[in-house]
């Protein structure tokens, strides 16, 4: 005999919670950022030659768009003080957007002494005023005045320009980031120049429903820029956050192969979600990416030899979904 109570659950009406799968983007941009994210956070520097070689193998992979370095103070962040030689030792695949991160307009001049070797700059501020005090010793306004400048100037000399916004989903230090704050800054990027904004999740605090509710506001306000979304790892949520985003049409992420990166605050923060993760799952929900990722995979088994240690990556320990055998 049936039991009642399970019988009756059965018969509850339940919102259809997958209705929305159906709308997903057909497409997605995916911009690889383990080369400069990921390799800042690594203890050891990269010896320059293995940054080139393994930058070829991403830039083969059928990834599009990769950021590959960044133009900081050699002494603040010396694992990326060869960002002149890796520029320069990288091949220019056709088809290949190469993106640096640029944290002032000193950076950016240094950048330019090598402007045929990418195409795209990346710039970045906080969205909580301690964060981005402990990042950038500046104030929020003091950040925005400056970044102002330098988007200017990098797009009077042809360069394409992404707003990174950290911890747009929560801080570390001040715990909940107001909407409305966040938003402001992206218009406020948007109107001096960017044409894409990025939302890292720099600590890994989003959730699913957050994210959803996040950029179904944010396609209203900004619905004339490009919208990126950056998520880490942290809390185990960062391909749920990804769905959630994608289920309100957004079509732009950042990732990391292996899941390299991380954050230094707070304790046990883990890296950025991982490509081939990334590309696993969308691939099997029929979202095209692009990439080879088989491809994908051998580029994070050669940074995983070389750094020496498991990576974080599900799919380089367990391989893709064969749906053939």
């Amino acid at each position: 005999m049936a039991d009642a109570g399970l019988d009756a659950w059965a018969r509850t009406d339940f919102p259809n919670t997958l209705g929305s799968v159906s709308s997903l983007p057909k497409t997605v941009r995916i911009r690889e950022v383990g080369p400069r994210d990921g390799f800042q956070n690594e203890p050891d520097v990269i010896p320059t030659d293995e940054k080139v070689r393994l930058i070829g193998m991403l830039a083969t992979s059928g990834l599009r768009r990769l950021e590959v370095t960044s133009f900081v103070r050699p002494d603040v962040i010396p694992q990326l003080a060869d960002a002149e030689e890796v520029l320069e030792g990288i091949e220019r695949p056709e088809g290949v957007a190469y993106s640096v991160l640029i944290p002032n307009e000193k950076g950016l001049e240094r950048a330019l002494g090598h402007r045929e070797r990418f195409d795209e700059v990346n710039l970045f501020l906080s969205a909580s005023e301690t964060h981005n005090r402990k990042n950038v010793n500046r104030s929020i306004a003091e950040s925005l005045e400056g970044l102002e400048r330098t988007i200017a100037r990098a797009s009077a000399e042809g360069l394409r320009c992404e707003g990174v916004i950290a911890v747009s989903f929560g801080c570390p230090y001040e715990g909940e980031v107001p909407r409305d704050r966040v938003f402001g800054i992206a218009e406020r990027l948007a109107e001096a120049g960017c044409d894409e904004v990025g939302f890292g999740d720099t600590t890994g605090m989003a959730n699913p429903r957050q994210v959803g509710e996040f950029f179904a506001t944010a396609r209203e306000r900004l619905a004339r820029v490009e919208l990126t979304a950056h998520f880490h790892n942290t809390r185990g949520q960062g391909l749920a956050n990804v769905l959630a985003a994608l289920e309100h049409g957004v079509d732009s992420f950042e990732s990391a192969f292996g899941e390299l990166g991380g954050c230094p605050v707070p304790p046990g923060s883990t890296g950025n979600i991982a490509t081939e993760d990334l590309v696993s799952m969308l691939h099997e929900m029929d979202v095209d990416t692009g990439i080879d990722l088989e491809r994908l995979i051998a580029a994070s088994r050669a940074v995983q030899e070389l750094l020496g240690r498991p990576l974080g990556a599900h799919v380089l320990r367990a391989g893709p979904v064969d749906w053939h055998r």
